[in-house]
């Protein structure tokens, strides 16, 4: 039985997670503790519960006005092999956009070969720790300035990291 260690139950309706109306799985355990951290009652890798992966398949089923499934934590990529169905079965059987939040950098997930198979299933990647200093509450999907929104397979595709459009408008916010 595989099972993913969340830190609460899926939540259905997000629009904060990425754009639209979409699923969000908060993943328990985080290896970064940045500090101020919005999700700090995630870092404990023993805290939350665990939950099969058929049984939050069997959940997604039921949604139906949901574009995307959003992964965030904790830290998602600490989970991957637990995530990759979830992520597959959102993509292909329900058609959905998958978004990833990570303290990882997109160059540290491709290091990594579960990491990396993960990724290979997300559609944006919020990539990189959440530094205070560079907090700006103007950020559109994204915490501090040094974090990229990365259209994940464009990169994967070019090998190098190719913004999403997501992250253009952030990058104007100062002019």
């Amino acid at each position: 039985m595989l099972s993913v260690r969340l830190a609460s139950d899926l939540q259905r309706d997000s629009i904060v997670d990425g754009p639209g109306l979409r699923m969000v799985l908060w993943t328990q355990g985080c290896p970064h503790h940045c500090p101020n951290c919005h999700n700090p009652q995630t870092h404990d890798p023993n805290g939350g519960v665990s939950v099969d992966v058929t049984r939050i398949i069997e959940e997604m089923k039921q949604i139906r006005l949901q574009s995307g499934l959003t992964l965030s934590g904790g830290e998602p990529f600490d989970q991957s092999a637990a995530l990759i169905p979830i992520a597959v079965f959102a993509k292909e059987e329900m058609k959905l956009n998958v978004w990833a939040y990570s303290g990882y950098t997109f160059e540290e997930l491709l290091c990594d070969k579960e990491k990396k198979a993960l990724l290979e299933h997300i559609d944006v990647l919020v990539d990189g720790r959440f530094i205070e200093a560079q907090k700006d509450y103007r950020l559109r999907f994204k915490g501090s300035k040094n974090q990229r929104i990365i259209d994940v397979q464009q990169s994967l595709a070019k090998q190098q990291v190719i913004l999403s459009a997501y992250d253009e408008v952030n990058q104007h916010l100062d002019e």
